[in-house]
C-alpha cells in the first residue's frame, strides 16, 4: 500500500486492532489484562507490516497493553518511526469479567451480559467502564491528536471496542449502534481522515492481508 496524498491540513489515521491472542481463541475476556499473540496473530501483524511498508508514518501511537505493543513492533519492522503509548487507547475495562470465559460471564452476570451485547447504551460495567466512558476518553485523545498533528499519517494500534467506538464518532451514531457491522478482526485496518474536525472513514476493518 503506497502512501496516499490527501492534501494539506488533512490528518490521516491508520487504525489497527492487535493481532489474535491466546485468550481471543479461548473466548476469554481480556480488557485490561493481557495474553500472548498466537502464531496467526504474529503472522498477520507481519503481513500488515508488509502491506504498509511504503506508507510513511510520522508517529505510531499504541495502547500500552502487551498485545498492542507487540503488534505495533511487528508492523513497524525495522523502520525508524517514533513509537509512543497512550492509556486512552486501552481496551474497555471489563472489571469482574476479566480473565473469565464467555460462557462463565454469561452464566455469572446474565443481565449485564445481555446488556453488553443487546443494549450497549444500558451496560453499566461490572466493576469496570461503560461504553460512554470509553467514548469520552477516545474523543479526548482525538482532540489532543489534532492539536499535535495538523497533517500526515499516524498509525494507531488499539483494541476492538475502541475501534467500534471510533466508528460511532465518525458516523455521529449512538452507542445503541456499537455492534453494527463491520466486525473488527485481529490486525484489521481502518483508515480515516480528519479535516477541520470532520472525521471521514475511507477503509473499514480490512483484512485482505490476513492468512
Amino acid at each position: 500500500m503506497k502512501s496516499i496524498i490527501w492534501g494539506e491540513n488533512v490528518l490521516q489515521l491508520y487504525v489497527i486492532r492487535h493481532g489474535e491472542t491466546e485468550w481471543n481463541k479461548e473466548k476469554r475476556s481480556q480488557g485490561r489484562l493481557d495474553s500472548a499473540l498466537t502464531v496467526k496473530g504474529i503472522e498477520d501483524a507481519r503481513s500488515l507490516g508488509e502491506r504498509l511498508k511504503d506508507t510513511e508514518f510520522c508517529q505510531i501511537i499504541s495502547s500500552p497493553s502487551g498485545r498492542t505493543l507487540e503488534t505495533a513492533t511487528l508492523v513497524k519492522r525495522e523502520r525508524q518511526i517514533p513509537l509512543t503509548t497512550d492509556d486512552r487507547l486501552m481496551e474497555i475495562d471489563l472489571g469482574h469479567w476479566q480473565g473469565k470465559t464467555d460462557s462463565d460471564v454469561r452464566e455469572q452476570f446474565p443481565e449485564s451480559y445481555d446488556a453488553y451485547w443487546n443494549e450497549p447504551e444500558a451496560f453499566a460495567g461490572e466493576g469496570g467502564e461503560t461504553f460512554l466512558q470509553v467514548q469520552e476518553r477516545l474523543l479526548e485523545f482525538l482532540e489532543d491528536l489534532q492539536r499535535k498533528f495538523k497533517e500526515g499519517n499516524v498509525l494507531i494500534v488499539t483494541h476492538g471496542v475502541v475501534i467500534k467506538t471510533l466508528y460511532l464518532l465518525c458516523r455521529d451514531a449512538s452507542i445503541k449502534q456499537l455492534w453494527d457491522p463491520p466486525f473488527i478482526h485481529g490486525t484489521s485496518l481502518t483508515i480515516l481522515t480528519i479535516e477541520n474536525g470532520k472525521k471521514e472513514l475511507h477503509l473499514e476493518a480490512c483484512i485482505s492481508h490476513c492468512s
